[in-house]
């Protein structure tokens, strides 16, 4: 099952950098809403050593069909060099809040 919308995690090195994204991402319509969860703890490769870090995860919905416009801005107001931009499709959901996502975004 298809439904044209995908659910979009990116990790952010703040809630400040957390806000300004989503708030940049609302204004252009291009996703519909944004959940900002603080204090995740990231363990990772980086430039060949285990690394790890406090960041703020994001999970946005919209239209699978503005993934590409999302990543663009993600990565022009990302402070990271390689910041984490993954969809997930929503395989399923309840027409009304996919309406609203349909509806809310460009």
């Amino acid at each position: 099952m298809k439904s044209g919308y995908v659910t979009v995690f990116v990790m952010c090195g703040s809630r400040k950098e957390a806000n300004a994204i989503t708030g940049a991402l609302l204004k252009k319509r291009l996703i519909a809403c944004a959940n900002i969860f603080g204090h995740v703890t990231s363990h990772f490769w980086w430039k060949g050593k285990i690394d790890k870090a406090s960041e703020v995860l994001v999970i946005m919905k919209t239209r699978s069909a503005n993934f590409a416009k999302v990543e663009r801005e993600v990565k022009r107001l990302h402070s990271y060099d390689v910041p984490e931009i993954i969809a997930l499709p929503i395989t399923a959901g309840s027409s009304a809040y996919l309406g609203w996502i349909r509806d809310t975004t460009v």
